[in-house]
């Protein structure tokens, strides 16, 4: 099966809602309303069945009946689908149905040889522009910086998965304020042993002291403004520092992203863009949105209730508005998206209501979206390099490492010493990669070493282990029954803790889809977490390789389809996994 023909695989929750809003229809032809927007929704307890609907709930005004009598009445409808095995009317209208074993079954056999896992393609045809990551050049990068490159590129590879077509675009921060001071810095304070040996942390140093001598210094920070002014007007001598500014921080961007497993399309940073500034600037002066204040060029917002938005500084000097403007000028002419989507700290809020505002003044048809995260904190203070209190990404990445490193040396001493570190890389970077996905993006995360390395519980390791736990099984039941063929055999649902993992396994198409369209990853991690933990429990509670022939094949390959899930999952959220930990 294609992924294209993975959209005909209607979820058991489709075909029900279908079915259920004719048969309200059927029972109630005279009613004033279509009953569109009646659906089944997964229950909590299932006790009360696999689906609900609550429907009669909420017409039984419209109906003019007791909401029980109106869920009595559905659940005599005729043509009941066949995945329906029966529907209880239960309290004052509840309406619960129960999922057919047989056809659970054979659902979950053809969404695993699907290569979609049964996930539709509703992206298909659509074209989206994902901006994330865009770090400030000349530092290197801390902790802090985490959270926009990993939720970015969880979003980003989901999309992809709903077959959106999606350009990933690092939009470097390489054109603002920070280079006049830092070139003001390493004029001034610049070591050049140290340029030669750590290019970055030395950047980073002259950017601290020139930033403090700013805060100290009025003619400082004036001077800096005007190296800043010079540089985006094409001075020689700042070009040239530029550039070569930019090349080692790229260099160091490429490694630290291949160990994060980051990817982007295209990598355009603000100064792509400056040669579009001014005339983005003539753009909002003709459409007569910007206007001369005080000196700066500006554009009033006061009908959306927002501050005023400067495009062009009293200095001459263009903003951080300005190149995001023209950015989306240049996005909509290049690529002609239906949707771009920004991925920042909350700090960012108020500057892309303005940008969004001034777009729809543009007339843009583009949908322009802002996903915003809460900042990542140490338990005394937000990280900042201005006060020198952060912690090195790969600093983070290292100790991760390291404490992987030893717990699989204790665990699995025979293991050879290259496999082990192979082994701690990917636990480790997943370990710290989880503990920031699997909170709810908008979080205020304060960070602690126990938390971003924990290798239990609901993080990145017990998944990786969940899913090596069952390689281990399936090489078991190969050296037991070399001639078995576990993908042969029905999937047999016979216990009702196969049952639960059954119904937990086919919700994976609806996860990915409500994650990705709710910018939310932690979505997919609960899942993920909710089913290993079923998985575990089915694995402790039924017998595999004793028990009687067939029975042992259905539960194998039970175990094939959860490992498969699991490992799709992963994939999404970015961590890797292994046959062996």
């Amino acid at each position: 099966m294609t992924a294209t023909e993975a959209t005909s695989i209607e979820s058991p929750a489709e075909i029900l809602s279908g079915w259920i809003r004719d048969a309200f229809r059927g029972c109630f032809p005279d009613a004033d309303t279509d009953f569109t927007d009646i659906a089944v929704v997964d229950t909590a307890n299932p006790e009360f069945g696999d689906y609900q609907c609550n429907a009669a709930m909420g017409l039984a005004k419209v109906l003019r009946q007791a909401p029980r009598a109106i869920a009595e009445t559905v659940a005599k409808a005729p043509d009941q689908p066949d995945c329906l095995d029966r529907l209880e009317v239960a309290g004052p209208g509840f309406l619960n149905l129960y999922l057919d074993s047989d056809w659970l079954a054979r659902h979950v056999e053809r969404m695993a040889a699907d290569a979609q896992l049964g996930v539709p393609q509703v992206g298909a045809g659509k074209t989206v522009v994902m901006d994330y990551g865009s770090p400030n050049m000349t530092k290197p990068l801390h902790i802090g910086h985490l959270r926009s490159h990993n939720i970015g590129s969880v979003l980003d590879r989901m999309h992809r998965f709903l077959g959106y077509s999606v350009i990933a675009d690092n939009h470097l921060g390489d054109w603002g304020t920070q280079f006049g001071i830092t070139i003001m810095g390493y004029r001034h304070f610049g070591d050049e042993q140290a340029m030669q040996t750590s290019p970055l942390e030395e950047l980073e140093r002259v950017y601290v002291l020139s930033y403090e001598k700013t805060r100290q210094d009025e003619e400082w920070l004036e001077q800096c403004r005007r190296e800043l002014v010079k540089l985006q007007s094409g001075d020689e001598e700042n070009l040239e520092l530029w550039e070569m500014f930019m090349r080692l921080s790229l260099e160091e961007l490429d490694r630290m992203y291949a160990r994060l497993g980051v990817h982007y399309d295209i990598v355009h940073g603000e100064s792509y863009y400056r040669d579009k500034l001014a005339g983005t600037v003539e753009r909002l002066e003709q459409a007569g949105l910007a206007v001369e204040s005080e000196g700066a060029t500006v554009v009033m917002l006061e009908e959306e209730k927002l501050p005023v938005c400067i495009v062009r500084k009293s200095d001459g000097g263009f903003n951080y508005a300005t190149s995001d403007l023209a950015t989306v000028a240049a996005r909509v002419e290049e690529f002609n998206p239906d949707r771009i989507i920004y991925v920042t700290d909350e700090r960012q809020q108020l500057h892309f209501k303005q940008i969004f505002a001034i777009c729809r003044r543009l007339e843009y048809t583009v949908g322009l979206d802002h996903i915003w995260f809460g900042l990542m904190r140490l338990p005394e203070a937000t990280f900042s390099t201005r006060e020198g209190n952060v912690i090195k990404l790969e600093a983070l990445l290292a100790e991760a490492e390291s404490r992987a490193l030893e717990i699989i040396a204790a665990s699995s001493p025979d293991m050879p010493e290259a496999e082990r570190r192979t082994v701690a890389s990917v636990v480790g970077v997943g370990a710290v990669k989880y503990a920031d996905l699997s909170q709810n993006p908008q979080s205020l995360v304060t960070f602690t070493w126990d938390k971003a390395l924990a290798l239990d519980g609901n993080s990145g390791p017990y998944l990786q282990y969940a899913y090596a736990r069952i390689a281990s099984v399936r090489g078991k039941y190969a050296e037991r029954f070399p001639e078995g063929t576990p993908e042969d055999e029905p999937l047999r649902l016979e216990e009702a803790i196969e049952r639960t993992l059954a119904l937990q396994l086919i919700r994976f198409r609806d996860v990915v889809a409500r994650a990705a369209h709710q910018y939310k990853p932690n979505v997919l991690t609960d899942y993920l977490y909710d089913l290993a933990q079923t998985y575990s429990s089915f694995y402790q509670n039924v017998p595999f390789l004793k028990a009687p022939e067939g029975i042992r094949e259905s539960r194998v390959r039970l175990c094939t389809i959860v490992a498969t899930v699991l490992k799709q999952g992963l994939d999404l959220l970015g961590l890797k996994t292994l046959e062996r930990i």
